[in-house]
């Protein structure tokens, strides 16, 4: 299914800060994983670090695809049809942990059990039955196992594994050496000293913002920048609670990729004093775009 994220990149004012760095060789590689296109663009660097960070990076995409797919036999579908995935991999715990302090942070607004709701609404099916699943206090988190406590419960990690995705990137990109780049995995990741400018646009719109990334990520959201439902006119961010979108885009940056996806997934769905709230509880985190329904 499309992204819900409206960016477009190039690469740029480091040509101002780093003449040096703009005038280096960018080495480019393209793949998919989470039903979205990857790009990564290294400045500088040489070709042969860039070719064994690609080959890395393929494989460690791969590997997120195994734990967090919702459509190919991963951990994540295992979970889900079980209710229960018995020695969970440290990523599927480390996102979990994450996705619980960002419940917490956002008052529920973020809340991975919405799938069945998902489920739901884009077959038509009874919402109010499927909401009665949800409940991030019915996942048993621990070392050795998780567990849905709710017979019918399932996860979605689509609000906040593409941003994970970039960040294993990131750490990739470490182990060969490489320290000037952009990871574009759904989410975007910046890493080092190069400037990459964003353009956050809503669907069919204007550009809502414009920033340089550096040694930061960026998520944006909007609920109706895919529609679901047998009309297609639903939104596809939706609240276990009910609540309806506040915003009909929301972009935040943060120092990891994995938690401004998630943040910005739930801001749309939160009024300015909550998200606000939400923000201090994640160092570094901020709003860059917001723009009301």
């Amino acid at each position: 299914m499309p992204r819900r994220r409206f960016l477009a990149l190039s690469a740029c004012a480091a040509v101002l800060a780093r003449p040096a760095v703009a005038a280096a060789p960018h080495h480019r590689w393209s793949g998919q994983a989470l039903g979205a296109d990857v790009t990564l663009t290294v400045a500088g660097g040489s070709e042969r670090q860039a070719r064994a960070f690609f080959a890395e990076s393929a494989r460690a995409l791969r590997a997120i695809e195994a734990q967090f797919s919702l459509f190919r036999g991963s951990d994540l579908m295992r979970l889900n049809a079980l209710g229960h995935l018995p020695h969970p991999s440290d990523d599927m715990r480390d996102l979990l942990t994450l996705a619980g302090r960002v419940h917490a942070a956002t008052g529920g607004a973020f809340d991975p059990t919405v799938q069945p709701l998902w489920q739901a609404r884009g077959l038509g099916g009874d919402e109010t039955a499927a909401r009665a699943l949800a409940g991030w206090g019915y996942v048993a988190l621990r070392e050795d196992e998780i567990r849905l406590r709710r017979p019918g419960m399932a996860l979605t990690l689509n609000g906040i594994a593409q941003g994970l995705a970039a960040d294993r990137l990131a750490e990739v990109a470490a182990r060969h050496g490489l320290s000037d780049l952009l990871i574009d995995a759904g989410e975007l990741r910046a890493v080092g000293p190069t400037g990459w400018t964003a353009r956050i646009e809503e669907p069919g719109g204007d550009a809502a913002a414009r920033l340089v990334l550096s040694d930061r990520a960026l998520a944006t959201s909007a609920p109706l920048g895919t529609r679901i439902g047998p009309g297609g006119d639903r939104p596809h961010i939706l609240a276990a609670d009910g609540r309806p979108a506040q915003w009909r885009l929301a972009s935040v940056s943060a120092p990891t990729a994995a938690v401004a996806d998630a943040l910005s997934t739930a801001a749309v769905l939160m009024d300015r004093p909550a998200i606000d709230r939400a923000l201090v509880q994640f160092p570094g985190a901020r709003i860059e775009a917001l723009l009301p329904l």
